[in-house]
């Protein structure tokens, strides 16, 4: 009895889900019988008579074509666990120049509309993943979705009583947990991004990434410089000019002259400890000699919350990805002290299959999310230099998890 309940169980889902296949695969084909019968109500006398079908058929199978792949996709990934990268072109950031024209990455445009409406046609027309769904809007149709519309098919003919109406429920049984399985095998060989739709994404991702650590690098450059000017060579200035007038006091008035000396001494002192928190700040002295985890640990003890770290013993990496690691925790602490202000946080460090994966959580009450100019959209590009991946859940009330995640052959 059991059995026959699971037996039932599959038929159930599989009739449900062949229909659902058989509705989405033939969206395209019910536009193309439209057309046709629009082409005969309309008349072959017409020399005219085929435009108006043809236009239907360029137009409706364009525009149904993604949305039919992205259901596909849906579908696919949601029964069986299959993931099927979409491979679409992303388009770049539209940019007022001071001309006060706006630069697409294509043209010149006037205003800010008509520069992201031309970028996206122009994105979406040079796309190969564009006519990869049309040819796949073509050919799932007859590869799947015949084979999906024989349960409904037959349930249909059952009810109607058409020919034999109990050898169609016959097959309509049978057929419902396999007849729509056919979709998956189809959407993997015919939607996955093609080889050279994979090397054209990762050059442009490659460039990207280029372009953001050439930007953060002079950035990087910009602030030494800024901060040498303005902190540690003003104090240098500054002694230079009290012990200069020292000198100049130490026969005529030596208490001011020693007065001057003290000051010059004090100024040093600052000098040098500003210099050790700049040198800190371009690369921590303790995660050169001691590592990440304790690099962690101590910035963790700097952080005015209640900070737990845990971490696998022995996590020795590669120096830019510890660096990366550690400047990404400082930004996520700070900002957690900035704007959340939770009272305790937790950082934890540990591997997964070569990979270190870095989770950061508070308390805070939740609502973070990625802007386009926001820090947590600099780390994850500052990440991405090294093929790693960040993932922000923070739902209203809390908590914030930020989660890194780089791969690393060195463990």
């Amino acid at each position: 009895m059991r059995q026959l309940g699971i037996w039932a169980g599959r038929v159930g889902v599989g009739f449900v889900r062949s229909c659902v296949v058989a509705v989405v695969t033939m969206l395209v084909p019910a536009v193309w019988a439209v057309a046709v019968a629009w082409a005969i109500w309309w008349g072959a006398g017409n020399p005219w008579s085929w435009l108006g079908p043809f236009v239907l058929v360029c137009v409706g199978t364009l525009g149904l074509s993604r949305p039919v792949c992205r259901m596909v996709r849906s579908l696919v990934a949601r029964w069986t666990g299959t993931f099927i990268p979409a491979g679409y072109r992303e388009a770049g950031p539209v940019v007022r120049m001071s001309t006060g024209y706006w630069w697409n990455g294509f043209s010149y445009e006037r205003s800010r509309r008509d520069a992201v409406l031309d970028q996206k046609w122009r994105v979406r027309w040079k796309d190969p993943a564009v006519w990869r769904d049309v040819r796949f809007t073509g050919i799932v149709p007859f590869a799947a979705g015949v084979v999906a519309s024989v349960p409904p098919v037959g349930v249909v003919a059952a009810v109607l009583g058409l020919g034999q109406g109990i050898l169609g429920l016959v097959v309509a049984i049978a057929t419902a947990p396999y007849a729509w399985r056919l979709l998956v095998p189809v959407a993997v060989r015919f939607l996955r991004p093609s080889r050279a739709m994979t090397m054209t994404e990762r050059v442009e991702e490659l460039t990207a990434q280029r372009a953001d650590t050439t930007v953060a690098q002079a950035a990087e450059i910009r602030r030494i410089e800024r901060d040498l000017h303005d902190g540690a060579q003003a104090r240098l200035v500054t002694l230079g000019l009290a012990l200069a007038t020292a000198e100049k006091l130490m026969e005529t008035d030596p208490d001011q002259a020693k007065a001057l000396m003290r000051e010059a001494r004090g100024g040093a002192a600052a000098s040098l400890a500003e210099l050790r928190e700049l040198v800190k700040g371009i690369s921590p002295p303790v995660l050169n000699e001691r590592g990440l985890v304790d690099a962690v640990r101590a910035l963790a003890l700097d952080v005015p919350l209640d900070v737990a770290v845990s971490a696998d013993a022995g996590l020795r990496l590669d120096p830019p990805i510890e660096a990366a690691v550690y400047f990404g925790v400082a930004e996520l602490l700070t900002n957690a002290v900035r704007h959340a202000q939770p009272s305790r946080a937790r950082i934890s460090l540990s591997r997964d299959d070569g990979d270190l994966i870095v989770e950061v959580e508070d308390d805070g009450p939740g609502g973070a999310n990625v802007r386009a100019d926001g820090g947590l959209a600099g780390l994850r590009r500052r990440l991405a230099v090294f093929d790693g991946a960040l993932e922000v859940s923070s739902p209203p009330g809390g908590p914030t998890r930020v989660r890194m995640a780089l791969p690393c052959d060195s463990l």
